[in-house]
């Protein structure tokens, strides 16, 4: 059994765990990370069951996507978003998870139309209020989303949000609580009726998250190995 394939099964039975101990029933997204990770690699994950993957950056997407195995894989953009790949985004990718401004959002939309296309996205929060990090202001979201019906080629599929890195997973359990009381919320308003994915967790805090609600985990080093940057 090589490193990948126990990585993948200890992953899952911890998830699955996760998920019983908060009495949870709904499926788990395990979305694994390739950041840094080359396609032979990528593709033992794909082979082993992984249906989704997430990338940072545009140009690492456009060297590693042609040489995947083509089947059943969705693609996600989960890093920052610059305006000036947004073209390139659209055409990669089936799901943007990092949207955080109604600029960036217009954006999208007008590539969407252009390409033909309906892009899913998730709403990026910045949950610990990181200068360091992207993400909308919590307080923000309902005002963002009552702006998202005019954008006729994005379909905004729930929230993303990045905890803040500590000793300990059980230090961001109230920031879990807080996103997933949000993702309820939203999920309530005409503009968030299409929310299914709640992304949060990633390596160090994914069970943690899946008690809270998480509904997708982003998992790059557990599952591959410590990243080489």
């Amino acid at each position: 059994m090589s490193l990948i394939e126990t990585n993948l099964n200890l992953i899952r039975e911890k998830i699955k765990a996760a998920a019983l101990k908060a009495g949870r029933k709904e499926e788990v997204l395990l979305l694994a990370v390739t950041k840094t990770v080359g396609a032979p690699r990528v593709n033992e994950a794909l082979a082993l069951g992984i249906t989704a993957i997430g990338e940072n950056r545009i140009q690492e997407a456009k060297i590693k996507f042609p040489d995947l195995q083509k089947g059943k894989v969705v693609y996600h953009l989960i890093g920052h978003l610059q305006s000036n790949k947004v073209r390139d985004a659209v055409k990669l990718f089936d799901l943007i998870q990092s949207v955080d401004s109604l600029e960036l959002a217009g954006q999208i939309d007008k590539e969407a139309f252009k390409a033909g296309k309906v892009i899913p996205c998730l709403l990026e929060i910045n949950i610990g209020g990181e200068l360091s990090k992207n993400g909308l202001e919590y307080g923000a979201a309902a005002a963002f989303m009552k702006e998202t019906p005019k954008y006729k080629n994005l379909k905004f599929e729930g929230l993303m949000t990045i905890a803040p890195l500590t000793a300990s997973p059980e230090e961001v359990r109230p920031l879990f609580k807080k996103m997933k009381i949000l993702y309820d919320g939203l999920k309530q308003t005409p503009a968030g009726s299409a929310f299914k994915y709640l992304s949060m967790g990633m390596s160090l805090d994914y069970e943690v998250a899946v008690e809270e609600g998480a509904t997708l985990v982003r998992i790059g080093s557990a599952v591959f190995g410590e990243r080489i940057i």
